[in-house]
């Protein structure tokens, strides 16, 4: 099929016939019989996937055409054995591929630009991608921590990078993936949740410029929706107001099947907040929020100014703590699967990133272990009956002549039901 030919001062060739019939050669240049025959060997594989004698390469191969560098890649594409490879360089390539991404949203070319900027300050553009070994992913991750990100954004960049270089692979640009092995799973960070209280949500209410931005706030707060991208697509045709049901869209999650929206409850917390908006709106008005709709990427600094002017400190996660707040509240109250319906995420990542232990928690805790041992006190030191009865004839207490003496349990005779104690975790006093 293909044959390796020695020409003078140590020179090789390699002829084959192509799938048009015609005689191509590829020059090797100096090389010794081992290094042409391997060449032979990924050359016929080559051919054999071109013709459609098999229709695919084997990963060996793959693997190998990924360590090439350009000019012998060249040679390759030359006679037709592959396709023209794509710029080699790191930033040349990562510009073409958002570019290219013309199936995801603005917002999430944005998130992907982040990190391509990240690599190419780290990297520098001209870099080989193929020379980026998996010393040099940890060596970027290690870059990443010195900027000052928190461990969730530098996993969540790593495993955007993994996704690059994924891309690159199947592209034949590179034979492995150099961050393949880095964690980019979401981790949760409990040092940044906050939990928003009722008296500090008035506040911002209060310290809100107008009617809309009061709505945005309650819509996060006490509706849990995703701000911008949830609360900014809400239109008046989602709100049910006989049915007090209000239809979220969810830009984040319509790429799951069934998860394109939900429905949540008008909570009384939202409804005059949202009539206020109602009754201000332009007639024929289609979406809810309409004066910061062109702004919505600036509204995370507005409402940095807004928590100023109330007095408060700003939080971790602005928004997403608002959501993650509202979770915690509704969990007390509802099932957890209902509750997850109405905020749009899983079990797992409630429990994982939304729900909080906050200090209500604990002082109902403090206030129920008070409680409790008062009770178990009690029990432990009642004065325990201790009359004695003939064996044949039940001890039996005159329930109505007034007040219950030493012999009278209240809680019923043990050794036919348990007590009140027991049946609480408590261990009664023994008789």
């Amino acid at each position: 099929m293909a044959s390796v030919i020695n020409d003078p001062n140590g020179r090789k060739r390699i002829q084959f016939v192509a799938g048009d019939g015609a005689r191509r050669t590829i020059r090797l240049g100096k090389a010794s019989v081992r290094q042409a025959e391997s060449i032979k060997v990924r050359l016929e594989q080559l051919i054999l996937a071109s013709t459609g004698a098999t229709g695919v390469v084997d990963d060996e191969t793959i693997k190998w055409l990924g360590g090439l560098d350009d000019g012998m890649y060249g040679k390759l594409a030359a006679v037709g054995l592959v396709g023209r490879r794509e710029s080699t360089r790191l930033g040349a390539f990562l510009h073409d591929y958002v570019k290219g991404r013309i199936d995801i949203k603005p917002q999430t070319a944005v998130v992907l630009s982040h990190t391509m900027r990240n690599l190419i300050a780290h990297f520098g553009p001209d870099k080989a991608l193929r020379e980026i070994a998996e010393g040099d992913a940890d060596g970027f991750r290690m870059y990443l921590i010195s900027e000052g990100l928190s461990e969730a954004t530098v996993r969540r960049r790593t495993g955007i990078s993994k996704q690059f270089f994924k891309a690159a692979m199947r592209r034949k640009l590179v034979s492995s993936n150099p961050f393949a092995d880095l964690p980019s799973a979401s981790k949760a960070n409990n040092q940044r949740q906050y939990f928003v209280t009722r008296p500090d949500a008035q506040k911002v209410l209060d310290a809100c410029p107008d009617s809309q931005w009061r709505l945005i706030f309650a819509l996060a707060r006490f509706g849990g929706l995703r701000c911008p991208s949830e609360i900014l697509t809400l239109k008046w045709s989602d709100v049910d107001w006989a049915n007090n049901r209000v239809l979220v869209h969810s830009p984040k999650t319509e790429r799951h099947a069934g998860h394109e929206s939900r429905q949540i409850p008008l909570f009384p917390e939202l409804r005059p907040h949202l009539m206020e908006v109602f009754e201000q709106a332009e007639a024929g008005s289609e979406y809810v929020i309409t004066r910061y709709r062109l702004n919505n990427m600036n509204l995370r600094t507005q409402f940095g100014r807004i928590l100023r002017k109330a007095g408060l400190k700003p939080w971790p996660r602005l928004f997403q703590n608002l959501r993650s707040t509202r979770e915690t509240e509704l969990c007390e109250g509802w099932p957890e699967h209902v509750v997850c319906g109405w905020i749009g995420n899983t079990k797992t990542v409630a429990r994982e990133h939304y729900l909080q232990i906050t200090d209500e928690h604990f002082e109902r805790a403090v206030m129920g272990s008070s409680d409790a041992a008062q009770n178990a006190a009690q029990h432990v030191h009642a004065e325990p009956c201790t009359v004695s009865q003939p064996a044949t004839e039940p001890a039996e207490c005159d329930v109505k002549r007034g007040p219950a003496t030493s012999c009278e349990n209240p809680m019923g005779r043990v050794g036919f039901e348990p007590t009140q104690a027991y049946a609480n975790g408590f261990t009664a006093h023994p008789l």
